[in-house]
C-alpha cells in the first residue's frame, strides 16, 4: 500500500495510520469490560458494595456514551490528529488516576475520565480509517 498523502500535501504510511488506531483504540475499548473479574477485590479493598462497585462500570458505559455523539461534532471543529492524541492523553490521565487511587471516589472519577477518551477514540478509528483527516 504504501505512502499516501494527507490534505496538506505530506506523506503519511497509511498502513502505520491504521495499526496505530486499531493497537490504541482497542486497548481503551477493551478496558469497557476487564474490570469486571476485579470487583470482589475493589469491594473489599474499598469496602463497599456489590451496587457501589458497579458503578465502575455503569459510570463507564454512561459517559463513553455521552462522548460517542459529542466526538462527531468534535471532530468538524478540531483536527483529528490533535483529536486523538487528545483522546488517548485523557484515557492515559484517567488510568494514572485510577492507579494511584486510595479511595472509591478517586477511583471512579479516573474511570469517568477514561471513558470521556474512550468515547472520543472509539468514533475516531472508523472516521480515520476511511480516510476522512483534518
Amino acid at each position: 500500500m504504501g505512502t499516501a498523502i494527507d490534505t496538506n500535501g505530506k506523506s503519511y504510511s497509511r498502513t502505520l495510520l491504521v495499526v496505530l488506531l486499531l493497537v490504541g483504540t482497542f486497548c481503551t475499548v477493551l478496558n469497557q469490560t476487564i474490570l469486571s473479574t476485579a470487583y470482589p477485590t475493589l469491594m473489599k479493598a474499598f469496602d463497599v458494595s456489590t451496587s457501589t462497585v458497579q458503578w465502575l462500570t455503569t459510570g463507564f458505559l454512561l459517559v463513553n456514551g455521552i462522548m460517542i455523539p459529542i466526538s462527531a461534532w468534535l471532530l468538524t471543529t478540531i483536527s483529528s490528529k490533535w483529536l486523538y492524541i487528545g483522546a488517548m492523553s485523557t484515557f492515559l490521565l484517567g488510568t494514572i488516576l485510577c492507579w494511584s487511587a486510595v479511595s472509591f471516589p478517586m477511583l471512579l472519577i479516573g474511570r469517568l475520565i477514561q471513558a470521556v477518551g474512550v468515547g472520543v477514540s472509539m468514533p475516531l478509528l472508523g472516521s480515520l480509517s476511511n480516510g476522512v483527516e483534518g
